[in-house]
């Protein structure tokens, strides 16, 4: 997702009062609350922006910066200072200004935000470029591989490495893949936030795995064997006789890919429920009784 425009999002005018900017508020935010709309998965990230750009819009000074300032209005006050300290270095020294020609009147934190070019106190500072925000979407089984994959933002197709054991709601970030910069200013970043759905078999917590697996009485009781699902094939596994529900078995080393650690995982931890036969016939019902009468 690219830089938000705020009065876009509250779908407003640039010239819109501080009374449109607060109904056109009020009702987006009822429209889109998470609550109204839990079967909507962007209906969060909608009340975000639409909470995010009535905190901006609805305060005055706030709103005056974003108009001159754009997606770098948080950093007004430090651009504004940092231009009156260059017009004081570029004063008439005979006026009781000091000038100087090398870099060391101006900050370091400005020259990361906004970047520079020229040099000595003719120097020009330009914006750095708007930082990107976007989403991708992974199954359980893709997060689980270091992979390639595609992704589209503001128009751009950019290929890029997803790291095995990503975690669902993890954001990384990609140093000048954002919005290009004005008057010579740096490129902006773009973050990534990865989602990740919910898997029908297994269930995640940190680098461990969950999976529940129907055992049959008669083998619960007798004992044997029970083929498994893990995340990179099937085992089989050996029952001991009087497996009772709920017995939990945990495998090393076959849960979730740690992230950025080659050859390393969780657990994968394996519950059985006992599978209670039901329809018996009457020579099942009887024989059920011959060995209840036994005990």
């Amino acid at each position: 997702m690219a830089y938000i425009d705020y009065y876009k999002i509250l779908g407003v005018s640039k010239d819109a009062s501080q009374d449109d900017i607060k109904k056109a508020y009020k009702k987006l935010a009822r429209k889109h609350h998470p609550d109204l709309n839990q079967n909507d998965p962007d209906a969060h990230r909608k009340f975000q922006e639409i909470n995010e750009a009535n905190e901006v819009l609805s305060d005055p000074e706030k709103r005056k910066k974003y108009d001159q300032y754009g997606e770098n209005w948080k950093h007004a006050d430090q651009f504004e200072a940092q231009q009156n300290q260059q017009r004081h270095y570029q004063g008439d020294s005979d006026g009781g200004y000091w000038s100087s020609s090398d870099d060391s009147g101006f900050s370091d934190f400005f020259e990361q935000m906004f970047g520079s070019r020229g040099g000595g106190k003719g120097r020009t500072y330009g914006f750095r470029g708007q930082d990107f925000n976007a989403e991708l979407h992974l199954s359980l089984m893709d997060a689980a591989k270091t992979h390639k994959q595609v992704i589209t933002v503001n128009g751009k197709n950019l290929r890029i490495t997803v790291p095995a054991g990503i975690a669902n709601g993890q954001t990384i970030k990609l140093k000048g893949q954002g919005g290009e910069g004005s008057n010579g200013g740096p490129f902006g970043d773009l973050y990534i936030t990865f989602i990740i759905a919910e898997d029908s078999v297994f269930k995640r917590a940190g680098d461990d795995l969950y999976v529940t697996v129907p055992l049959n009485l008669y083998t619960a009781i007798l004992g044997g064997e029970q083929i498994v699902n893990t995340m990179d094939g099937k085992v089989k596994l050996k029952i001991e006789p009087g497996t009772q529900n709920n017995t939990k078995v945990r495998l090393k080393g076959k849960g979730f890919p740690v992230y950025k650690k080659d050859g390393q995982a969780g657990d994968l931890i394996v519950s059985y429920t006992i599978d209670i036969p039901t329809n018996l016939s009457d020579k099942q019902k009887e024989l059920f009784r011959e060995i209840q009468n036994l005990t």
